[in-house]
């Protein structure tokens, strides 16, 4: 074992995780569709699939990607579609295709959307129609050939699907006009999916699962190459985590609110619910928080996952008094720091814990966590079967228990690399399989991890990662902005905010022109909040921009 792995886990935890049944996500997802064909899959506003349904389903789909679009194993397919039906049937399409999936942020600017098809190479992508208009203005100079189109009403039930889609299209106007004349609606490829035959893809460990986007240090996102090996290994390191939790419900409930395209909600609720059988309710829309207190109160669930800002919003809707948290057994805060006074005020008025968890895109992401039964002590937990962690000095020497400095894994989560970045891998990995975090902690002496610090200049908004870079080289490309640097500053509802500190080439630029520029070129969680103006920024004598000096001004 290695210096800092435990000597000991909690009782059902095994220290080694023993050889998963499953060597793909197609494989484990089909072991569900055979088991637990008359089980609720998934729920979206009233409207439930079964495994069943989503075995049929998601098989037309990967009929239609391999044979009327002709996309083979490995090819890139991107999915740009919030927490609705689709994206289950989609997905476990596209692994039964032997492709690649490629999550993207619906909320994404045509900037950002065409650097990550370009970077991935995909050449199919899945999108609700009210995100369609950015990737019209885009598509000409990305390798999408094939767009497959569809509509937040497509999957309910008759007639609140045509009267959901009529409502958005027509009243609240929420669907902006757009042209992709080769598109196809995404119900009219399943009709033609319905009509063919899959060939079988061999698909094993080594093949690559995912491409999933996280922050650039150079100022564009890369993309995390997550293999089958990874996803199905953390998949199989949280249920043994798990065990124990739910020997008194049947099939596991677990309310998704975080969006799937994230790897948190992906991993955490989507993939391990699906291995379980279990039944995930879809929040298509968390910001309507009334809504989504109303949503969560229709269910007695089981599992609740969530952000520090998300379990902040919820307490203060008048909606949450009205929700029946008796069945809950788990509830995981991860994505950024829950606050101690959150943590109490949850726990009173639910009953409920909350565990807090670590992990990191690149991670798959689950890493460490809590042991369930416990109560919020500020620690992120203990490693995961089968994950080392080790504390590090900036020379990469091991440091002792009890010692400040970087937290890094080990471990059959972490990933296989950054997509085409050579580069950016080698800064991250260690030799012997070890990945460099950027976090700063330290383990106790009963083995349980801390985070002190952020290494990285990295910003965490709501649970998202946000690379200071990116925001400094969209600031730095209007016209009188000479040089920009991003600083993270604290929030009450956000955890933290992005502020620019800029130098203007003359006095013409206001505040509001780089708010604004900001606002066209970036999503919103990476939208600076406040601008300062200096005539001058610190710097060190080689000329590299101090942003600790900024955060300590």
């Amino acid at each position: 074992m290695e210096k800092l792995r435990l000597k000991s886990y909690p009782k059902g935890m095994p220290a080694e995780l023993p050889p998963p049944e499953s060597r793909s996500l197609r494989e484990m997802v089909e072991r569900t569709f055979a088991k637990h064909a008359d089980r609720a899959a998934y729920t979206n506003m009233g409207t439930t699939i079964s495994y069943g349904d989503l075995d049929r389903l998601s098989m037309q789909f990967a009929c239609y990607l391999q044979q009327t679009l002709g996309l083979t194993r490995g090819e890139r397919v991107a999915i740009m579609l919030p927490n609705i039906l689709q994206y289950p049937v989609a997905l476990c399409g596209i692994f039964r295709a032997g492709c690649v999936v490629v999550n993207v942020n619906p909320m994404y600017t045509g900037r950002e959307l065409e650097h990550q098809l370009k970077d991935s190479g995909a050449r199919c992508i899945i999108i609700l129609e009210n995100f369609a208009h950015t990737l019209a203005d885009v598509i000409e100079h990305t390798p999408v050939r094939h767009t497959l189109v569809t509509a937040i009403g497509d999957f309910l039930s008759f007639p609140k699907g045509l009267l959901t889609n009529f409502v958005l299209r027509h009243v609240k106007r929420t669907v902006p006009k757009y042209s992709l004349p080769n598109s196809i609606n995404f119900k009219a490829a399943l009709q033609i999916g319905a009509m063919q035959k899959l060939q079988l893809v061999d698909l094993g460990f080594a093949d690559i699962a995912f491409l999933q986007y996280t922050g650039g240090t150079t100022g564009v996102s890369k993309g995390a190459m997550l293999s089958h090996r990874n996803m199905v290994c953390n998949v199989e390191q949280t249920i043994l985590w798990q065990a124990g939790a739910y020997t008194d419900v049947g099939a596991i409930v677990a309310i998704t609110a975080l969006p799937l395209y994230h790897i948190f909600s992906l991993q955490g609720n989507c993939l391990t619910l699906m291995a379980q059988g279990g039944h995930n309710v879809l929040i298509t829309n968390p910001r309507d928080f009334e809504a989504f207190a109303k949503e969560m109160a229709r269910y007695p669930f089981n599992l609740f996952t969530g952000v520090n800002t998300m379990f902040a919003a919820l307490m203060n809707t008048a909606n949450f008094a009205k929700i029946d948290f008796s069945a809950l057994r788990v509830c995981v805060g991860g994505g950024m720091a829950v606050q101690p006074a959150i943590a109490k005020e949850w726990r009173k008025r639910t009953g409920s814990p909350i565990l807090q968890g670590y992990g990191l895109t690149e991670t798959s992401p689950a890493a460490i966590v809590n042991p369930i039964g416990e109560e919020f002590s500020g620690s992120i937990g203990i490693p995961l079967s089968s994950t080392s962690v080790s504390i590090r000095d900036d020379d990469s020497k091991e440091l002792a228990l009890g010692e400040i400095g970087e937290i890094c894994i080990k471990g059959p989560q972490v990933m296989e690399g950054y997509w085409h970045r050579s580069d950016e891998t080698a800064k991250v990995m260690l030799p012997g399989g070890w990945l460099r975090t950027g976090d700063i902690g330290r383990i106790d002496e009963r083995g349980y991890v801390f985070i002190e610090d952020r290494k990285k200049d990295m910003i965490i908004v709501s649970g998202f990662n946000v690379y200071p870079n990116e925001v400094e080289n969209v600031v730095v490309e209007m016209e009188g902005i000479l040089e920009a640097a991003a600083i993270a500053v604290p929030d009450e509802h956000s955890g933290e905010v992005i502020k620019v500190f800029a130098v203007r080439k003359n006095n013409s630029v206001s505040e509001q022109d780089v708010l604004d520029h900001c606002r066209a070129n970036l999503t919103n969680y990476k939208r600076p909040k406040s601008v300062e103006f200096r005539d001058s920024l610190p710097k060190t004598n080689v000329g590299k921009i101090l942003r600790r000096a900024l955060r300590e001004s």
